[in-house]
């Protein structure tokens, strides 16, 4: 059993060695990672406290993405806004529709992720995109929540971009909004790096791109023989090692099952040799028949007449 068990163990370490290695995938659209940040967001809060700001961790996929969540009352929203929630300031009279108790602020900040989720054809960001998204408070350990509508009435919301690139000479930079449909909207750049908003979504500082100088046409790409059939073959590979991993575990099943049986019939055999010692008789001839015959009488047979004196 001692072979068995290391040819079973040498199996599974050669097919996990072949297995290709399947990771966690970034969300596909910015939807889809707006609502994971809120969950992840939400882990945050441990034992919280309104007015205070919680920064959360983004999963290992979505490395360089900063979050962070924050607690406020509806009403003190209202009354006294938010001095400065990372880089929003957050002025008096801003309203959340529908209406409830406490709401939550969730603070994005995509860096090296910009633009993957917000991609902007004829710009380049000078700045990672910001967002700040609001939700209800009432279930901290909710996911997939809608987004609250929020409104500021009075004064607007600033961003006041920390990190921002030097727009190049003769450009001018501006101010892009992403709202909640990801469709851009223009504003003028104030004091270098602010931009202003009345609603909530996703903000930057971007500048036109620079259209390069006509250079040689590259020559007509050939693909190599069997460079079409990469990406066949890659599949190729998952699928055979699925297959194989599959035809390892009944060779397996199969080894155990013959080791088992194996044991048993030794175990039987052991057994039937232990029924079969004892005392041995010798066998004698009677006619064309051999018998067992003992070898000793134990008790010699006595007359009764020889005890009569």
């Amino acid at each position: 059993m001692g072979l068995l068990r290391s040819l079973v163990t040498m199996l599974l370490f050669i097919w996990f060695s072949w297995l290709p290695i399947f990771t966690a995938q970034p969300p596909n659209s910015s939807r889809a990672l707006d609502s994971l940040l809120q969950d992840f967001a939400y882990r945050a809060f441990v034992r919280p406290k309104t007015g205070f700001i919680y920064d959360g961790v983004v999963p290992t996929e979505l490395t360089g993405v900063k979050i962070a969540a924050m607690r406020l009352r509806s009403g003190s929203l209202r009354r006294k806004g938010y001095d400065m929630y990372k880089e929003f300031e957050i002025p008096t009279g801003v309203i959340a529709r529908p209406y409830v108790e406490r709401l939550v602020f969730v603070y994005q900040n995509l860096g090296n992720w910009s633009l993957k989720y917000y991609p902007l054809p004829g710009y380049t960001y000078l700045s990672p995109v910001l967002g700040l998204l609001t939700y209800s408070a009432s279930n901290l350990s909710a996911t997939n929540l809608a987004e609250l509508d929020i409104r500021a009435s009075g004064d607007p919301i600033i961003i006041k971009f920390s990190d921002v690139k030097s727009a190049p000479n003769g450009s001018v930079a501006k101010c892009v909004w992403f709202d909640l449909k990801g469709s851009p909207n223009f504003s003028n750049v104030a004091s270098g790096n602010e931009c202003s908003t009345y609603q909530q979504g996703h903000f930057s500082i971007v500048v036109e791109s620079i259209a390069p100088s006509p250079g040689p046409v590259p020559a007509p790409f050939i693909p190599f023989p069997g460079h079409e059939k990469k990406s066949e073959s890659r599949v190729g590979i998952i699928v055979g090692s699925v297959l194989g991993g599959v035809l390892l575990l009944v060779l397996l099943s199969f080894l155990v099952l013959w080791g088992q049986k194996l044991k048993e019939k030794k175990k039987m055999k052991q057994m039937e040799r232990a029924a079969d010692v004892g005392e041995a008789l010798q066998m004698t001839s009677i006619g064309e028949t051999k018998a067992p015959s003992a070898m000793v009488t134990r008790t010699q047979p006595t007359l009764e007449n020889e005890y009569v004196p």
